[in-house]
């Protein structure tokens, strides 16, 4: 989004909400417990889209959930680095791209796609996520590397 991926932000901690309850609707700040996000994280979503419908799909790049305006612009107020969710964007069609770049503006890049986000949920901790963006000229988005560092 035409702003460069900081190097201290390819390692975060990180947390991820299950919001898989969540359905026909926006995302909403009362869907997490927003007292968990502190500055500077990695926060992740967990829908289960991404298995239960599969990448690729026209439903997939259609008709994914997406998160509210509200619960965006309160994790662009705590000031985290990154919003990962397990589907196409933080919002659908017109709406994808300027919400990107709105977070951009605010240093806050959005990883999308994300897989495996179910086994986060049993660890109830904050843990470590190191993201590793590829850098590539005249793209909206990077492809990157997203890894959780787990200790048990």
């Amino acid at each position: 989004m035409n702003k460069e991926f900081p190097l201290d932000y390819t390692e975060r901690k990180g947390i991820v909400f299950d919001v898989s309850h969540v359905q026909e609707r926006n995302i909403e700040v009362r869907d997490i417990d927003i007292s968990q996000v502190e500055k500077g994280m990695f926060v992740a979503f967990y829908t289960g889209f991404i298995e239960n419908i599969g990448y690729g799909t026209k439903e997939y790049f259609s008709s994914h959930p997406q998160l509210s305006n509200q619960l965006i612009e309160e994790l662009l107020k705590r000031n985290i680095s990154i919003i990962g969710v397990d589907f196409v964007g933080a919002r659908r069609g017109k709406e994808h791209t300027p919400m990107d770049q709105h977070c951009a503006n605010q240093g806050v890049f959005i990883v999308e796609n994300l897989c495996y986000l179910e086994s986060e949920l049993e660890n109830k901790n904050t843990f470590i996520v190191h993201t590793y963006p590829m850098n590539y000229a005249n793209m909206t988005g990077l492809p990157c590397r997203v890894v959780a560092e787990i200790n048990s």
